[in-house]
């Protein structure tokens, strides 16, 4: 099994016509980076392929929580004509949190069946907005979508299917999530840094978000 490091040859890449293949491929990758999941749950929505979601004991009692199922088929811009079944941009979606937290495992299927469901395509600066909160007692109603390659490296698949691109979900606070629509999330980001912001605490508070 090839570290996450590494990158798959042409051989091993997994036929993106064969729904199985990239699930097998895209689990394979993230046991390689995470180690052997604790614990899993699947979620059907109506009209859609199974969701599942992993979850990943880590170092300093972190735990990650990530997508599988999502990148069976690329996203597709809901206005266009004809849905192309190989070329589109894919992903899978993770979230870390300091202590576990449960909670996230529908809302997080709930996400990734969201481009089957509603045509949406998920993109790295965009929210998430769930309009309650990510799990019960959480102060968070939203993610923010951040840049892959972090935790995960991407996924390769034959032409022309794109890459398997596994998103960070960071939670934002409804504060957090106005002040993003207004100002971006690179603004939001560049706070959070200045902050010292611990975006893996389950509890934390907004950030501040006036200047002094």
């Amino acid at each position: 099994m090839p570290h996450a490091a590494d990158s798959p040859h042409p051989s091993d890449s997994p036929d993106a016509s064969v729904p199985d293949a990239v699930l097998a491929a895209v689990e394979a990758r993230l046991i390689s980076t995470f180690g052997e999941p604790d614990g899993r749950a699947a979620i059907t929505f109506l009209g859609t392929d199974r969701i599942e979601v992993l979850r990943f004991p880590q170092p300093e009692g972190l735990y990650r929580y990530a997508t599988l199922g999502m990148s069976v088929a690329p996203m597709t811009d809901p206005t266009a004509l004809v849905a192309d079944p190989i070329a589109g941009p894919r992903a899978e979606l993770v979230v870390t949190v300091r202590g576990g937290q449960d909670g996230l495992l529908r809302p997080l299927a709930t996400l990734a069946a969201a481009p089957q469901v509603e045509g949406l395509v998920v993109a790295p600066g965009a929210s998430l907005d769930l309009g309650d909160p990510l799990w019960p007692g959480a102060p968070f109603t939203s993610f923010l979508v951040a840049e892959p390659g972090g935790l995960v490296e991407d996924l390769e698949l034959p032409e022309p299917a794109e890459p398997v691109r596994f998103l960070p979900l960071l939670p934002m606070t409804p504060n957090e999530a106005a002040h993003k629509r207004v100002h971006g999330a690179a603004e939001l980001q560049e706070r959070w840094l200045r902050h010292g912001t611990d975006l893996r605490d389950q509890q934390r508070k907004s950030v501040p978000l006036a200047d002094a």
